[in-house]
């Protein structure tokens, strides 16, 4: 029995969380207010109905106060005194319902003003509970986001992930470091000077036409002697010069003469800079 007891208050709570959700709750609450309001200005247009009515007898009464006095004044012209006191009669009557009827009705005027004052407050302050029950809905969403971010973080790790990123990281450093080594030696190399020499020459020639357009268009004045681009010449590093001799005194005077054509390149090249 005590577990059943349990079970039908753990079943209450939950409802009851269920029910008064904020958002549930806020709802409601705006509604309220709705409802007051629409009931206020139903009380308050009966008042006025009630105020008109009233203003629409006092004019009534008036306008026969005024035809009765009239009537008074036509029986005195007719010498019909007996008629002329008895309109007055009837004028003296009615001129007592007008002091009650205007009574009445300055009172219903005064209530009739003092809803409407009420009704504006009540309009005002619904409008700014409006405003805050959505900034209020608000909060309440941004709460359940932070909440739901929190409880998904708590179950997080990520050391199998950051020994992973690391041993990814060391070996991505090895890859860099070997490519650097290769284009150390490659650069030590026959063929890597060879590549720089041609890229030195390409530069000169590309300076060189530079300089020519901007001549054209008048962006620098032509110089007094014009500096030729030399070109140097790799064919036969490339295989298109002609066969070594395989006597040793023509290796020598080859290699004699390209060590002095090689001087007379590096002069002009440092000339030209």
């Amino acid at each position: 029995m005590r577990r059943f007891f349990n079970w039908l208050k753990a079943l209450f709570n939950r409802t009851m969380d269920k029910v008064e959700d904020p958002e549930i709750m806020l709802d409601q609450a705006r509604r309220d207010m709705q409802a007051a309001l629409i009931g206020n200005r139903e009380k308050a247009v009966q008042a006025i109905t009630q105020k008109n009515r009233l203003q629409g007898m006092l004019e009534e009464a008036t306008k026969k106060s005024v035809t009765l006095e009239q009537n008074a004044v036509m029986a005195l012209k007719q010498e019909n005194r007996e008629l002329a006191q008895q309109f007055m009669r009837e004028k003296m009557t009615n001129d007592a319902v007008i002091v009650q009827l205007t009574e009445s009705y300055n009172k219903a005027a005064a209530v009739v003003e003092s809803v409407k004052v009420a009704i504006k407050r009540q309009e005002e302050e619904v409008r700014k509970k409006t405003a805050e029950a959505l900034a209020l809905k608000a909060q309440w969403k941004q709460a359940q986001i932070q909440n739901s971010i929190a409880k998904a973080l708590d179950g997080l790790t990520f050391e199998n992930q950051f020994e992973s990123f690391g041993a990814a990281s060391e070996r991505i450093k090895m890859m860099q470091s070997e490519a650097d080594a290769r284009q150390e030696m490659q650069a030590d190399s026959v063929q890597g000077k060879l590549i720089q020499m041609q890229d030195k020459a390409m530069d000169y020639e590309a300076e060189a036409e530079l300089q020519k357009l901007e001549e054209r268009l008048g962006m620098k004045a032509a110089p007094a002697t014009t500096i030729e681009t030399q070109t140097v010449s790799v064919s036969a590093s490339n295989g298109q010069g002609p066969a070594p001799a395989t006597d040793p005194s023509a290796e020598e005077k080859l290699q004699s003469e390209a060590d002095k054509q090689l001087e007379e390149l590096e002069k002009r090249l440092q000339g030209g800079s």
